[in-house]
């Protein structure tokens, strides 16, 4: 289930791709499969080692180009193990709302990224986060363990792009199913997995994934319209950027 549209982010095969916030690496293996040099970054351990054995699941199966590669690593956003310049594309999906000092991580981001590179941010969408907030304190920082410390809206993620020396381009949405998802959790108890009412809705989502039955596809598309999960901020490195601080707040 991917976030980033490959295509507007303008991957090509041979391309180094950095996966900032991997978890479990779906961004990173959709890169190697299609020719990159996926390199997947995370700060758990666990994550990381999943990641490495689905990268050599996948080349065994010949999943891949022969020629691309792929890797993980474990680190921080705001000090990326990697030179200046690295990487021709990066994806943090799903990572700043948990970090403090994001526009800190999003200069460590133009750092690493080739000027001229394009970046893919997404964040949860501020219609469903902030019911989200609002249903469950304990969804949020600082009653979950690196809960989400903000809720951005679309202006103030390109303006803090802005600030940290990238020029957004696009603008995208996804997993407008997901959305009543999270409501049902977070009235229900964040913790309440096996409530009767989540444990059904997320057998649908598996449904979803797995068959993309008709039905569930034009709902989803719905609901994405009105209430996405996730909002993607397509960015290019524009080494001409001052890296001022407005919109850093």
């Amino acid at each position: 289930m991917l976030t980033v549209d490959f295509d507007r982010l303008g991957l090509e095969p041979g391309d180094r791709l950095l996966d900032l916030g991997a978890g479990f690496g779906r961004h990173a293996f959709e890169a190697f499969r299609r020719g990159a040099t996926a390199i997947a970054v995370d700060l758990g351990r666990d994550e990381l080692q999943a990641c490495n054995n689905t990268f050599a699941a996948m080349a065994q199966a010949g999943q891949c180009p022969a020629e691309a590669m792929a890797a993980s690593v474990q680190g921080s956003a705001l000090q990326l193990p990697f030179a200046t310049a690295a990487f021709d594309r990066i994806i943090a999906s799903e990572v700043l709302e948990h970090i403090d000092r994001d526009v800190d991580a999003l200069r460590e981001l133009a750092r690493v990224l080739r000027p001229g590179g394009t970046l893919a941010v997404t964040v949860p969408g501020w219609l469903a986060e902030i019911v989200c907030w609002k249903l469950s304190e304990d969804y949020h920082y600082p009653a979950v363990k690196d809960g989400h410390v903000r809720v951005y809206t679309a202006v103030e993620l390109r303006n803090r792009l802005r600030s940290a020396g990238f020029e957004p381009f696009g603008l995208g949405a996804a997993h407008g199913l997901h959305t009543p998802y999270w409501w049902l959790r977070c009235a229900v108890g964040i913790a309440r997995e096996d409530h009767r009412w989540v444990r059904a809705y997320h057998r649908l989502l598996v449904w979803d994934i797995a068959r993309r039955p008709f039905v569930t596809h034009l709902a989803d598309r719905i609901l994405t319209r009105l209430m996405a999960k996730s909002v993607v901020v397509y960015a290019r490195h524009d080494n001409t950027t001052s890296g001022s601080t407005d919109g850093a707040a």
